[in-house]
């Protein structure tokens, strides 16, 4: 939607946007792009404004008929968003509304009240009108509140789709070290099912269970050589930050520059240097990517091939991958040089230029 685009990149131009108190907000940026999604904000049966339920009011009610879609709360101040995310979980609830939105005009979260979980389980999109690219910002508007798609259902079940993503994910990780220390716990019976297994599918019989232990046995005389044979590896850790000038001394500090194997980058920000760093760096290293994911920690990804996993980032160019873009100028310097270890690089190839 060109003008959907064109309009984004005006808020981002714009300072005036940044100011607008809550009723501009509603007027000059809610309704605005409600209308380039083909919502009709005059039409109260499309676009309910200051919706009463009980238990409270949300500012916007997107319908279908007499069927409540999605609710949507308008606040000034996006730093109260951690107060305000209980209202709108609880107003939607009460309603038993799919969707629920929070937004200041520039940030926009949204909800799925109804599935299960915490506030921040049921946040399945962010969307960061400041910091984002208005292409970008653009297409997920209209993935997810497009009328067709919401009335149709479509962005509800591609929400699920996200969430149920996520979930998925969180309980693998958690339940990966559960089920190795489970086997851990008698690795001799392990072994013996998995030899037991593969000596039926070469040659057709099962061994009895005193024919694998015994085979077993004759092979490892003692336990401890058994175990350690099946004990995972350590796995391998990104190395230290070795840089001579520490991670910290680079808060607070503007980027000017950088310098990557003698090619200087001019950059206006610690973001904009970051995005180029992954671009310049990926593209001479596009069949080593996968490593870039143990860079990850628990509750925190860097690095993923869905954009929705991420409350923020951006597209790498040149690659598949998204890059989480919220990070503070320590933890800018200190991936990139994680990276560049892991990649094979020393850090002398890289330096900054700060004021």
């Amino acid at each position: 939607m060109k003008k959907l685009i064109e309009f984004i990149r005006k808020i981002q131009s714009d300072d005036r946007f940044s100011t607008f108190d809550e009723a501009a907000i509603k007027q000059g940026v809610v309704l605005k792009i409600l209308s380039l999604l083909d919502w009709d904000p005059f039409d109260v049966d499309e676009v309910q404004p200051e919706y009463e339920i009980q238990g409270g009011k949300v500012d916007f009610c997107l319908k279908k008929q007499k069927t409540n879609k999605v609710f949507i709360l308008v606040k000034k101040n996006g730093k109260d968003f951690l107060k305000h995310q209980d209202k709108v979980l609880s107003v939607s609830v009460q309603g038993k509304v799919p969707v629920g939105i929070l937004t200041n005009g520039m940030t926009w979260w949204f909800f799925l009240p109804l599935v299960q979980g915490s506030a921040d389980e049921k946040k399945f999109l962010t969307i960061e009108l400041e910091n984002q690219k208005a292409e970008e910002a653009s297409e997920t508007f209209e993935n997810f509140l497009t009328k067709e798609i919401v009335l149709s259902g479509e962005a509800e079940k591609a929400a699920e789709d996200i969430y149920t993503a996520k979930q998925r994910d969180f309980f693998i990780k958690e339940t990966l070290p559960k089920a190795w220390a489970q086997l851990m716990s008698d690795p001799k019976k392990w072994l013996a099912d998995i030899l037991g297994s593969v000596t039926e599918e070469l040659c057709g019989y099962h061994p009895e269970r005193e024919v694998i232990e015994e085979f077993i046995s004759s092979k490892f005389t003692e336990k401890p050589s058994l175990e350690s044979l099946i004990q995972p590896k350590a796995a391998a850790q990104p190395p230290p930050v070795k840089s001579t000038v520490q991670a910290d001394d680079y808060t607070g500090k503007s980027i000017l520059s950088f310098t990557l194997k003698g090619t200087r980058y001019e950059t206006k920000s610690w973001k904009a240097m970051y995005l180029k760093f992954c671009e310049v760096v990926f593209s001479k290293h596009k069949d080593d990517l996968d490593v870039l994911f143990t860079l990850s920690k628990p509750g925190k990804e860097y690095f993923s091939k869905n954009p929705y996993q991420l409350l923020t980032c951006e597209k790498i160019a040149g690659t598949s991958l998204y890059v989480d873009v919220n990070l503070t100028a320590k933890e800018v310097v200190d991936l990139t040089y994680r990276m560049l270890h892991l990649l094979g690089y020393k850090d002398n190839v890289l330096s900054f230029e700060v004021k």
